[in-house]
């Protein structure tokens, strides 16, 4: 029979794992409710049985817990629930963008982040930075030129990350790349693009609204590259909801 590893570990750091273990049952009690806002912890002799733990661990959970902000102790009362824990890790990204509902509230959640990015590499870009920017654009109008059935996905992906990278935010640009493609609309729901009546046209008007995004950001003009942000993902919600309707 093989041995528990934790056993394995030095006094100390196994009654830290055991802490860590127990802040996330607790933790978990609370996100599914069966510990709720304003609620008391059982005492800490009911959690050293319920856990097979000694008080040195429960007592280490529950500090943790309180500089988390998540319970506070009232001496001579007991420790109740004052906040709910996060999500263990962020839900959004690729996988969960499977439908039309889903990007159009992506799209809403990119005119906050994306706005921002943009405003910030006006500030902050250097030609470098000016230059991979322009070089996803010129991929985005050669792809118009050589693919009646639509733009290439991946050059449009590039141009919105490339701008992300050029605002010099590290956590911006992390967000942007947790996306992944699956943000720009087309690459989900291109079929709908492809029977878009005016298709020259639509071509052209997205054409236009990249070249005013990166033209603000060139000049260094921060109020008109939010705008012309803010105008471009409004139009793409605007084209979304069209090639819906007509598909």
């Amino acid at each position: 029979m093989q041995d528990n590893p934790i056993w394995t570990l030095p006094p100390r750091k196994q009654r830290s794992r055991l802490a860590e273990d127990l802040v996330a049952k607790i933790s978990q009690h609370m996100r599914d409710g069966t510990l709720k806002r304003g609620e008391k912890l059982p005492a800490e002799l009911d959690i050293m049985r319920a856990e097979g733990v000694s008080r040195t661990v429960v007592r280490d959970a529950l500090s943790r817990l309180q500089v988390a902000g998540l319970v506070e102790t009232r001496r001579g009362v007991g420790t109740f629930v004052c906040d709910m824990p996060a999500a263990p890790e962020l839900k959004l990204g690729p996988a969960t963008i499977s439908t039309a509902e889903d990007v159009l509230e992506l799209l809403e959640l990119r005119m906050s982040l994306e706005v921002a990015a943009v405003g910030l590499a006006a500030q902050r870009r250097t030609p470098e930075s000016l230059q991979e920017i322009r070089v996803a654009l010129d991929a985005i109008q050669q792809g118009a030129v050589q693919l009646p059935a639509g733009l290439p996905i991946s050059a449009d992906f590039q141009f919105h990350i490339k701008i992300a990278k050029a605002a010099e935010n590290p956590h911006l640009l992390d967000i942007m790349k947790h996306l992944g493609a699956k943000q720009i609309p087309r690459n989900k729901f291109n079929s709908a693009y492809k029977a878009h009546e005016d298709g020259e046209a639509y071509k052209e008007n997205l054409s236009l609204e990249h070249e005013m995004i990166y033209d603000s950001i060139a000049r260094g003009d921060v109020d008109c590259a939010r705008a012309a942000m803010q105008l471009h993902l409004i139009n793409s919600r605007e084209r979304l909801l069209k090639a819906q309707r007509r598909a």
